[in-house]
C-alpha cells in the first residue's frame, strides 16, 4: 500500500449489510480513502458492476488504485479527484446515469491524522495547515487563527468544537498573535493550554482536541459540503438506491439527520385542508431512526470507531 496510507474501514459489516450491493450495480464511495470499504463493495458488484471512488487527496487516490489492482484487478472502477460537495460535476464526468449504493465515511482519515505535516494532530509539531486538499483550498488553519476577529474565533470554537472555553481561548489567541503569528500546531496547543483553567484541563481528553476539530471544520467547510453532497446523492440515486453515511460527531450527524428527515417528509398541509396543496412527497425512506454504532469488538480492535454514527436511507420510486 502506498506510503503511510493504511485505512481501517469502520463498521464494514454494517456498511455491507445496509447497502446490500448486488452484481451489476453501481456503487459510489464518496470518501474513498485507502479503499477499505470500496474494495469489499467492488467484490460484491462483480462481474459487471462499477465502483466509483471520490477523494480530494492524491495520496488516497494512489493508495486506492494500488489496492484495487492488487485485490480486485478485474473490477471496473473510476476514481475521481474532488470533494463530494462537487458530486454533481464528478458524476457527470463519470458518465453514469444513476447510482445504486452511496457511501459517505465522513471525517479525517487515519493517515491524515497520523502524518504530522498535514497539521491535523495536536500531538506533533507541524505547520498549522489542516486543509484536506492543499492544492485547491487556499485558507489554512494558521490564516484562520491569525486573521479572524476575536468574536469570529470564539464563534467557530463554540459552534464547531462545542468548546466551553471558546471566549477565553479566542482572547488568548489574539493576545498571543499580537506579539508574533501562531504558525505551528504545538504553538496553538500551548495557547489553548494557557487559556483553559487548570481544573478544565484535567478532564475531557486533550485540551486542544475541540479547538483542532473546530478549525478543521472551518477550514474545509465540512458541514456545508456534507449537506451539498447528501442532496446531490439523493438526486443521483436510482429508485431503491441506498445511501449510507458514517459520521463521527454530533454536528455531522445532525446535518445527516435533518437532511434525511426533510427529504422523507410527505404532505405538510394542515390536517383540516380537504386536499394537499403543498405538493410535498417523500423522496427517501429513512431506515435508521436512531444511528447505528460500532460493536464493542470493533471498538476494541479500532478505537477510532468508538464515535462512529451510521444513518441509512433508501431512495423511493417517484
Amino acid at each position: 500500500m502506498t506510503g503511510e496510507y493504511r485505512h481501517v474501514p469502520v463498521m464494514l459489516e454494517e456498511v455491507i449489510r445496509e447497502l446490500d450491493p448486488k452484481p451489476g450495480e453501481v456503487v459510489c464511495d464518496c470518501t474513498l480513502g485507502g479503499a477499505g470499504h470500496s474494495v469489499e463493495l467492488a467484490r460484491l458488484v462483480q462481474p459487471d458492476g462499477l465502483s466509483i471512488g471520490i477523494d480530494q487527496d492524491d495520496m488516497a487516490l494512489a493508495a486506492a488504485t494500488e489496492r484495487f489492482e492488487r485485490e480486485v484487478p478485474g473490477a471496473d472502477r473510476r476514481f475521481l479527484k474532488g470533494n463530494f460537495g462537487q458530486l454533481d460535476e464528478l458524476l457527470v464526468e463519470a458518465e453514469v446515469p444513476g447510482i445504486d449504493c452511496f457511501l459517505f465515511d465522513i471525517g479525517v482519515s487515519s493517515p491524515q491524522l497520523d502524518i504530522p505535516e498535514r497539521g491535523f494532530s495536536y500531538h506533533e509539531d507541524a505547520p498549522l495547515d489542516m486543509r484536506m486538499d492543499p492544492g485547491n483550498n487556499t485558507q489554512t488553519a494558521a490564516e484562520v487563527i491569525n486573521n479572524y476577529t476575536e468574536a469570529d474565533l470564539a464563534r467557530v470554537l463554540r459552534v464547531y468544537g462545542d468548546e466551553r472555553f471558546a471566549a477565553r481561548i479566542a482572547r488568548q489567541v489574539v493576545r498571543t498573535r499580537e506579539k508574533a503569528p501562531i504558525l505551528t500546531t504545538l504553538q496553538l496547543v500551548e495557547v489553548v493550554k494557557a487559556a483553559i483553567p487548570a481544573a478544565g484541563r484535567r478532564h475531557g481528553g486533550h485540551p486542544a482536541r475541540k479547538t483542532f476539530q473546530a478549525l478543521r471544520i472551518e477550514v474545509n467547510h465540512e458541514l456545508d459540503v456534507l449537506d451539498q453532497g447528501l442532496r446531490a446523492a439523493v438526486r443521483w440515486a436510482n429508485p431503491g438506491g441506498r445511501i449510507c453515511v458514517i459520521s463521527y460527531h454530533s454536528l455531522e450527524d445532525r446535518v445527516v439527520k435533518h437532511a434525511f428527515a426533510e427529504l422523507s417528509q410527505g404532505c405538510t398541509c394542515p390536517p383540516e385542508l380537504p386536499v394537499c396543496v403543498c405538493g410535498h412527497v417523500p423522496i427517501l425512506e429513512v431506515r435508521t431512526r436512531k444511528p447505528l454504532v460500532a460493536s464493542e469488538g470493533e471498538i476494541e480492535r479500532n478505537p477510532r470507531s468508538r464515535s462512529a454514527l451510521m444513518r441509512v436511507a433508501v431512495k423511493l420510486d417517484a
